[in-house]
């Protein structure tokens, strides 16, 4: 068997239900001379066409070598560029490798959860966002209703221009109000993507220590693992996760090695793929550390995280982005979900097929990136 073409597919998407497409998801597919076929996901905030121009490089070597050689070509695509690490780069790596594990669990006959040495659990927990309409508690209440046992909230954004302060306060605030009215039994996560100062930081998580959180998400931007490890020790109560912006094992090393954090967050489509991440949660494993994937993708990178986190003994929650109709019409088939826990594909390798025809009539538009300012002026994070 021979890789004979590797091609990739735009498909726009909404940040919420009633948002335009602004998101995208990049699918790999990848043919073969035997007609098996695998599909990956390499979605990356605004960079889709940079990823797929890398994955057009990567076919230009790949082409003509064996897919289920599934290590040996990743080693290719990592090792032989001269420039590595960062998220275009790793994006390509990972949509390929997702669909090198498609093929290979086909030729096998077997799910990929199996080919990384079976389940380890019965189901995947997931957890829901704010990604549907209504108010925040109204979608916490409308998640409960539904079967799940975890949301992840968003703070709001304050006025008046950006404010590390005012935001962990309105963060403390709305925990209070989701927990008051969604009782003790739901767990909670809240996601600052990066956003505080260690102070601000430290604020928030004495404010919450006694509500329960699940854990705090990339409070403090990802760059010094010191940092984070300070805002972890100080209120060791309430978990901190961060590795939504860190890739490959290297990437990953000291934030481990230094257990700066309780739960890590590597997302399946650009911090390696499946053999990345499995390699990832291994080594997190030996430091007692959890893995929650940070996955705000579509449904190729979910259906290969419920295959990764089948077969993870550390695996804590799995992100899981709501987006009806898209989520389900860009498959052929959509994936099993039941209260809250999605069930564990039956079929050979990652068990979906993409709908083409559905990808091709909803075409991704130009996205710019977003900006934030604080009150005089001065450029906030994102």
């Amino acid at each position: 068997m021979r890789i004979t073409n590797i091609r990739t597919l735009h498909c726009g998407a909404p940040s919420a239900l009633e948002a335009p497409l602004d998101r995208v998801w990049t699918f790999v597919l990848i043919e073969t001379d035997d007609g098996v076929s695998g599909v990956g996901e390499c979605s990356v905030f605004r960079l889709n066409q940079s990823v797929a121009e890398i994955v057009h490089r990567f076919s230009q070597f790949l082409v003509g070598q064996d897919p289920t050689r599934v290590e040996h070509l990743w080693q290719q695509m990592y090792r032989h560029p001269f420039f590595r690490g960062g998220p275009i780069m790793n994006a390509a790596i990972s949509g390929i490798d997702i669909a090198l594990w498609d093929i290979a669990g086909k030729v096998a006959g077997l799910p990929v959860y199996r080919m990384l040495g079976g389940p380890v659990r019965d189901r995947v927990r997931a957890y829901a966002r704010a990604d549907l309409s209504g108010s925040t508690v109204e979608q916490v209440l409308q998640a409960q209703h539904h079967g799940f046992t975890a949301f992840k909230l968003s703070p709001p954004h304050p006025t008046g221009g950006f404010s590390e302060f005012a935001t962990a306060d309105a963060a403390i605030e709305q925990v209070f109000q989701v927990r008051n009215a969604a009782g003790s039994d739901l767990d909670l996560m809240v996601d600052f993507h990066g956003r505080l100062s260690p102070a601000a930081a430290v604020r928030f998580l004495d404010g919450v220590r006694d509500q329960g959180l699940l854990f705090a998400e990339e409070l403090i931007p990802p760059d010094n693992v010191p940092a984070y490890a300070q805002v972890t020790s100080a209120i060791p109560q309430v978990p901190c996760a961060t590795g939504e912006r860190l890739y490959t094992r290297w990437g990953f090393r000291e934030l481990i090695e230094t257990r700066a954090v309780q739960v890590i967050q590597p997302d399946i489509c650009y911090a390696g793929g499946i053999s990345e991440l499995r390699r990832i949660a291994s080594h997190a494993e030996t430091h007692y550390i959890q893995m929650a994937p940070h996955n705000p993708n579509g449904p190729v990178a979910t259906a290969a995280n419920i295959h990764l986190a089948a077969a993870s003994p550390n695996f804590l929650i799995l992100e899981y982005a709501r987006k009806p109709p898209f989520f389900e019409h860009a498959l052929q088939k959509p994936l099993s979900l039941t209260a809250g826990h999605f069930d564990l594909p039956k079929a050979p390798g990652l068990g979906v097929e993409i709908n083409e025809k559905y990808i091709g009539e909803h075409p991704p538009h130009d996205l710019k990136f977003p900006s934030d300012w604080y009150a005089d002026g001065a450029v906030a994070d994102i």
